[in-house]
């Protein structure tokens, strides 16, 4: 497709405009304006984007729907970019649309509570968003009417989708990459709603500085620079907004609560899936006469935190890690740290102490660099200051295994208890 005809594309008819206090205007046609509400989309409105984080950043509101707007409009400016340094790209029309609604849809299979879901053996939210897709009528006729193609969209969401066209493959590539609009909206948006600095990006100078060669998204030479700073960006924003202690303990005590009514079948992961917020909490309060564990669920609403009482970095080849790589393998040393504290706090219950190791982080650096001759290559360790090495560091600065107890429990005691594990 020449240019020309791209660009035609990607801006006639985007009459309507919706206001975003990040990036302010974002042009839409009326048929992506009218997909956007469908009830599928616009349950993404009830779910906050980082969870239970605003107990700590009070700002820290908004929603998966207002980061999706984000990601369709920072996925079409990629396009733009794209269409005005190539007098010829290998894109369809119906790609292009297909790729814009990705981006819009891309999560829609999402849950609540950010990630305190993560590390339950439940479906990937990108498997039921490819799923939703398919499979809602009144989605699936939405999304026909922009121009876009379902089981294209549904493809450049979901990864184990099988595809083998090349336009498909690229588009899934943008939509989850190095520099992906997915990252470059949720690092600035969540960084501007927390009130910290660190998530903000060099966007439009990011999205100017890529091009497409050989099948590739790539990225002038000269702007290596923002690479590294979104990467950097992501390690502070883990520091200080996701991986916030407070953030971790709301995060620990809903999984604790989830994964006990789970194991006693007062809950099913069928229960799960397609809920908000609200219904979330709802779901999970109705059953605490049943399981006294899911009272942690209205303590968290409620601010009402456990804390950390005793913590120390990751060690792969530690006794907690490798005993508690899973969650439910945690439960085992959290009872003995339980019977351990119950002498000197006889009103401890055993599912308030718990033991928190974080998930491992990428740090990815797969991107093609575009040379001042034109020659495309792979960027390296040396071309960047952020190594494998560095990363390494980060990752390990980073994840701590963390013992949450209620506030009585004293520091002293939960590090001997925690001790008797580690030293056996």
């Amino acid at each position: 497709m020449e240019k020309t005809k791209a660009q035609n594309i990607l801006n006639e008819g985007f009459v309507h405009t919706v206001k975003d206090p990040l990036w302010q205007n974002i042009p839409m046609t009326k048929e992506i304006k009218a997909l956007m509400e469908v009830d599928d989309v616009q349950k993404l409105a009830r779910i906050k984007q980082n969870g239970p984080s605003y107990h700590i950043y009070p700002g820290s509101v908004h929603t998966r729907l207002s980061h999706s707007i984000g990601v369709y409009h920072l996925g079409r400016q990629i396009l733009l970019s794209l269409s005005k340094k190539s007098e010829d790209l290998p894109f369809t029309e119906k790609g292009m649309m297909s790729f814009l609604v990705a981006c819009l849809l891309h999560d829609i299979g999402h849950f609540p509570y950010a990630h305190s879901l993560k590390e339950l053996a439940i479906r990937d939210h990108e498997e039921l968003a490819g799923e939703m897709i398919l499979e809602r009528e009144e989605l699936g006729k939405a999304i026909e009417n922009t121009g876009a193609d379902k089981a294209m969209t549904a493809a450049i969401i979901d990864k184990d989708l099988l595809s083998s066209d090349e336009e498909t493959l690229f588009y899934r590539n943008v939509l989850s990459g190095t520099l992906d609009p997915d990252k470059l909206d949720y690092l600035s948006r969540d960084g501007f709603f927390a009130g910290v600095p660190y998530g903000k990006q060099d966007t439009d100078f990011i999205i100017s500085s890529l091009s497409y060669h050989d099948s590739r998204l790539c990225i002038d030479k000269a702007a290596i620079s923002s690479v590294e700073q979104i990467l950097f960006s992501k390690y502070m924003m883990y520091r200080t907004l996701y991986w916030h202690k407070g953030v971790r303990s709301a995060t620990a005590m809903i999984k604790k609560a989830l994964m006990t009514a789970l194991k006693e079948d007062l809950i099913s992961f069928d229960e799960l899936y397609g809920i908000d917020d609200n219904e979330f909490v709802l779901l999970l309060s109705s059953r605490k006469d049943k399981c006294e564990a899911l009272k942690m669920v209205e303590e968290v609403e409620h601010n009402h935190l456990f804390e950390r009482k005793a913590f120390k970095d990751y060690d792969s080849s530690g006794v907690i890690e490798t005993k508690g790589r899973k969650l439910e393998d945690r439960e085992e040393m959290e009872e003995r740290i339980w019977k351990s504290l119950l002498n000197d706090y006889p009103n401890l219950r055993k599912w308030e102490v718990i033991i928190d190791i974080p998930e491992p982080i990428s740090f990815e650096t797969h991107i093609s660099v575009l040379n001042e001759n034109g020659k495309v290559e792979d960027i390296n360790d040396s071309d960047m200051i952020f190594s494998g090495k560095v990363s390494s560091l980060f990752q390990k600065s980073l994840r701590k295994v963390a013992l949450y107890t209620p506030s009585y429990i004293s520091e002293e005691d939960a590090w001997r208890a925690m001790g008797e594990i580690i030293h056996g």
